[in-house]
């Protein structure tokens, strides 16, 4: 016997960008479920550093979202209980330049976002040393983003879906999006039941195009494989999430091919997480040895003293990639009642709480605090989609 069930909202996924959707959504007053195949952060969630950062954004919608997550994900770390459960650490970021070029270049980009309202600070050779003891002395210089934080992503995914109080529903596999004779959706079919809501979110991060494809609309989301690499617990030599300056351009790279720029930080339980890597393979969960040699290369050239740590293992994930770089939020015209919070590609941790905030207004007839346009779903060409 299958089950119905009846809400305001049904957000199709359990990860970061689906908690979120679902916490905002429920304080604004809204019956919300959450439904996802697998297990909670059991995507792109799980298989994150959880970095919530400003510092790699150039000024635009982007940086903008990201603002105002960081300032979301503040107050909610100030909530009693919370922010310790899903270990945020407001520990701040260091961005590197091995030469006095890149040092030019970085310094520009850091003045572009500080007209957009991020704290950069130019940091000389010196004082990096003394943020970071363990960095190599080779660097032209840096700078420090104090904004850039850090939590758990599964921690943090499954806290916030326990303090909204949703239905949660997981192991249940969306098959179909029906809409009504008005085309407007009219809830999800499960393998397991129905869900009957006149709203649906496709919170479904990599896999948000097929959920968008069960609805009737395209969308352009392809999966961008990433490892990571998990050093053996150590006491705390590396204080900031640090990365090369090359890292920026790798976010915003089209390239498929294989890229990897050193990114180091260490965490509360100890283990230093090192990436990052980036190539578009389809959905291919193969271990790639040329990967992984570049991630430990490039990590002991920022931190010698990492030649002599024990990697204990490594794990990849798939990041939600967009033609644009930016993901697909609110409304999608072409089918009244679907909602899109996917695409976020490796930015979707700390873009979470505006993305979920901004769904929430547009749900109980607010005008969003941002400018949706940049995010519509249906910016895209069929020869982009198809790229």
């Amino acid at each position: 016997m299958t089950k119905r069930l009846t809400c305001d909202v049904v957000v199709v996924g359990a990860g970061m960008a689906g908690a979120a959707c679902a916490l905002y959504a429920s304080r604004a007053g809204l019956d919300v479920t959450v439904v996802d195949r697998g297990p909670v952060a059991g995507g792109t969630t799980g298989a994150g550093e959880g970095n919530l950062l400003v510092s790699d954004k150039e000024p635009g919608p982007e940086l903008e979202l990201a603002l105002l997550s960081g300032r979301l994900w503040a107050e909610l770390a100030a909530e009693p209980g919370l922010g310790a459960a899903f270990e945020y650490e407001p520990k701040g970021g260091i961005v590197v330049a091995s030469t006095p070029e890149g040092l030019t270049a970085l310094a520009d980009f850091a003045a572009g976002q500080r007209a957009a309202g991020v704290e950069a600070v130019s940091v000389g050779p010196g004082q990096l040393r003394e943020l970071e003891p363990y960095l190599t002395p080779d660097t032209a210089g840096g700078v420090l983003y104090p904004q850039d934080a850090q939590v758990m992503p599964t921690l943090a995914a499954a806290h916030l879906l326990r303090a909204s109080g949703a239905r949660l529903l997981t192991g249940w596999n969306v098959i179909d999006v029906p809409r009504g004779a008005d085309g407007a959706v009219r809830g999800v079919r499960t393998d397991r039941g129905e869900i009957h809501a006149p709203t649906v979110v496709n919170a479904a991060g990599t896999w948000g195009g097929e959920i968008a494809a069960l609805a009737g609309a395209r969308l352009p989301v392809l999966p961008r494989r990433g490892f990571v690499l998990v050093t053996e617990p150590l006491p705390r030599r590396v204080r900031h999430k640090v990365y090369a300056a090359d890292y920026v351009a790798d976010v915003a790279s089209d390239s498929a091919a294989l890229q990897t720029s050193p990114v180091v930080e260490g965490t509360a339980a100890g283990p230093v997480l090192i990436g990052a890597s980036r190539e578009r393979v389809g959905f291919d969960r193969s271990f790639s040895l040329p990967a992984v040699r570049a991630l430990a290369a490039g990590a002991t050239r920022l931190f010698p003293f990492l030649e002599d740590v024990r990697a204990m293992r490594t794990y990849l994930g798939f990041r939600p990639y967009m033609p644009d770089h930016l993901p697909a939020i609110g409304p999608d015209p072409r089918v009244p009642g679907l909602v899109h919070a996917c695409g976020h590609e490796g930015a979707g941790i700390g873009l979470a709480t505006g993305t979920g905030q901004l769904i929430a207004q547009v749900l109980s007839g607010k005008v969003p605090e941002l400018d949706l346009a940049p995010f519509r779903p249906d910016r895209f060409a069929p020869a982009e989609e198809d790229a």
